[in-house]
């Protein structure tokens, strides 16, 4: 097993995704929006409902502007888990549309006792605008220890106080194999033999669906449920989530147009840590 530190600065080959009105629903109802309470969210998971006009989750960006990443080095799909996302969105995501994103390799980095890769694309609509920035990093577990840089360092420290807003979504025992449905068919999440492989007791919720439940949170909590309102999110998953257990989203107002949060299970496990979301103006 060997990652290639070489990779930075290599392109993979751009993927064209088109989405319906559909596909967007599914996104929404695949991160829990309408659980519990059917008519909360209509605008996300209708698109018929009287004086109500659909609209789209704004983390649903981060999977339109995903792309196949070019070869960064040889190794066991099981030990990769996803460790750090961010996305930035230049406008609100459309109902429906066709974007193009090409990744590349932004960093390589030695963790010691693995490599963390990471990975950015630019999501571009067929008018030529752009969409979204997507940053994505991973951890490939045994990988490290070849002498690489270990990459920058994070000052985010939650504020000395209680938070500001605290929220609680419930997730569904097949939460999983529902939000597999917009496209992450990764094993991990839904084979019992692929999750032992990678050390889990079963099958665990896909990270980018915590961080769509999250982003549901901050969205309602601080950008007033307007979708223009949340132009940026980053977090760190820290912890993993099984089907079924609820989520606690802590929020506290930061300074100018920024909010931190960190997101918990009930037993008190932070699975996403160092949060950071942009709020635009009303």
């Amino acid at each position: 097993m060997a990652i290639d530190p070489a990779a930075v600065g290599r392109a993979g080959e751009p993927r064209t995704r088109s989405w319906t009105s559909t596909d967007a629903l599914l996104y929404a109802v695949g991160v829990g929006a309408g659980l519990g309470e059917p008519t909360s969210e209509l605008a996300f998971t209708t698109e018929n409902s009287d004086g109500v006009a659909q609209q789209v989750l704004p983390t649903f960006a981060v999977l339109l502007s995903q792309a196949p990443p070019p070869s960064f080095g040889t190794f066991d799909p099981a030990l990769l888990v996803h460790a750090e996302q961010a996305v930035i969105l230049h406008r609100p995501v459309p109902v429906e549309g066709t974007v193009t994103a090409t990744a590349r390799v932004a960093g390589v980095y030695d963790k010691g006792s693995g490599a963390l890769v990471v990975t950015e694309s630019e999501a571009v609509l067929a008018d030529g605008s752009l969409l979204a920035t997507n940053r994505s990093a991973v951890f490939i577990r045994g990988a490290g220890g070849f002498g690489g840089d270990r990459g920058p360092r994070d000052d985010w420290a939650a504020p000395d106080r209680a938070p500001d807003r605290s929220v609680r979504y419930e997730t569904r025992p097949e939460q999983a194999l529902l939000y597999r449905l917009s496209g992450d068919r990764n094993p991990l999440h839904s084979d019992p033999s692929f999750a032992a492989r990678a050390g889990f007791g079963k099958p665990i919720l896909h990270g980018l669906c915590t961080y769509g439940v999250t982003g549901r949170a901050l969205l309602q909590e601080v950008a007033g449920g307007d979708p223009a309102r949340l132009t940026g999110m980053y977090g760190r998953f820290s912890a993993t989530v099984v089907p079924g257990q609820a989520l606690t989203v802590e929020i506290w107002h930061g300074t100018g147009d920024e909010a931190l949060y960190r997101t918990r299970t009930d037993d008190g496990t932070v699975v996403i840590d160092r949060g950071r979301a942009t709020i635009g103006s009303a």
